[in-house]
Order: structure tokens, then sequence, then C-alpha cells
């Protein structure tokens, strides 16, 4: 499938696949809606914490990169797991301008060593900064009580809605521990369903620029 890279409204960039008229990140800003959904609304809730991170949807790197500059400030240990099918290339790695648009200049290698990484295995980036990339399907993911803190990014239901499914939630319902947390720009009365029926109690928050509303969901027991 045909993938061009575009800038969105903040001034950061991201992939566009023409064929299904879907981005990687929103076009209204694509480090404003990372951080406004997974860092103030899921990450941010972790302050002094270790936390375990599952994303689904590592894609081009951004939500880790921003997690490992804000866990800096929150005093964070973060072990972090990006799954994802289809990597994207080192062109598209290198067009992408997170560093520069998050005055990250210094932590640049950081961002080229995150995709440089050889998927399956665990790498340090920093003393607190553990990554594993896993190249796999969302429906292959078996991980039990393991994470603190999902992000759920992947494409979005109107081009993928078999990814937003009661089994795909199931899954991470049961990856993550008592009391923790999924986050998501969703925001879908669809997705709320299948959220509740695998056991989510499921919060409806104002969402990022450009949309009005997205939900965080806890796994309370």
């Amino acid at each position: 499938m045909k993938r061009e890279i575009i800038q969105t409204l903040d001034g950061s960039t991201t992939i566009h696949l023409p064929e299904w008229n879907e981005c990687y990140h929103s076009k209204h800003g694509a480090i404003q809606e990372a951080q406004h959904v997974f860092i103030k609304n899921g990450l941010k809730l972790f302050e002094n914490k270790k936390v375990a991170i599952l994303e689904i949807g590592f894609g081009t790197g951004l939500n880790a990169f921003i997690t490992l500059l804000e866990s800096r400030k929150l005093n964070q240990n973060i072990e972090y797991v990006g799954v994802e099918a289809y990597p994207i290339s080192a062109d598209e790695v290198i067009s992408m301008n997170f560093v520069n648009e998050l005055d990250a200049n210094a932590e640049g290698n950081l961002f080229k060593k995150m995709h440089e990484s050889n998927w399956e295995e665990e790498i340090t980036l920093e003393n607190d900064f553990k990554l594993v990339k896993r190249k796999q399907y969302f429906n292959e993911i078996n991980d039990e009580n393991k994470f603190d803190l999902i992000y759920f990014d992947a494409f979005g239901y109107r081009v993928q809605p078999e990814l937003w499914s009661t089994e795909i939630f199931r899954k991470m319902y049961n990856a993550l521990k008592v009391n923790g947390i999924l986050v998501t720009y969703a925001a879908r009365g669809v997705v709320k369903r299948s959220m509740i029926e695998v056991g989510f109690t499921v919060e409806k928050l104002a969402g990022p620029p450009g949309k009005r509303e997205m939900f965080r969901a806890i796994k309370s027991k």
C-alpha cells in the first residue's frame, strides 16, 4: 500500500495512506495528539513509579520517543513494549521531524536507536528506559497481567474495524495488571461496548485538537 509523508497542523510529520485516506497520527497535530491522549491522560497518572507499557501500533516511534522524554520529568522507570506488524522503512524514519519539533536534538540518537534496534530484542535506551519491539499482529498478543498502561493506537475503526473488536479488547484486558489503564484516541459507541463487554470500566474524556472526545478504560478487577 502506498505511503506518503505529510505535515500535520502542529508542524509535525506523519505517514498518510492515500488508499484508505488514513494517517498514522492526527492531521490536526501528531505531537499534540500523542501528548494529550497518551501522556496527559495515561503516563502522567503513574508519576514516580515503575511503569510497564504496551503500545498497540509502534508505527513511527513517536509515542515511544515522547514517553522517553516525559518519563524523565515524571521520575519513572519504563519498560516499553511496542507491537507492530508492518514496520516503517529507514527512509520514512529519517523523514519524521519529531526530534526537531520536540526540541530534542540531544536525544536524536535515541530516536534513531529505537528504530535501528532488532525486533524481539530488549535494549536499554537509558538506565530507566528499556524497549522491546515485537513484530506481530495484534490478535497474536497473549500477555497476562503484565502491563500497567496500554497505548491503543491502531488505525481507525473506519478502515480496520477488526482491530477494535471484542476479541482484541479481551486480549488488552488480559494483558493489563489489576488497576491497569488503556488510553486511546477513539470514542465510538461500538468501541465502548466492546471494552465494557470484556470487563473494562470506560470513561469519556475531552479529546485532542480536532477531536471532541477520547476513551480511557480501567481494569478494576
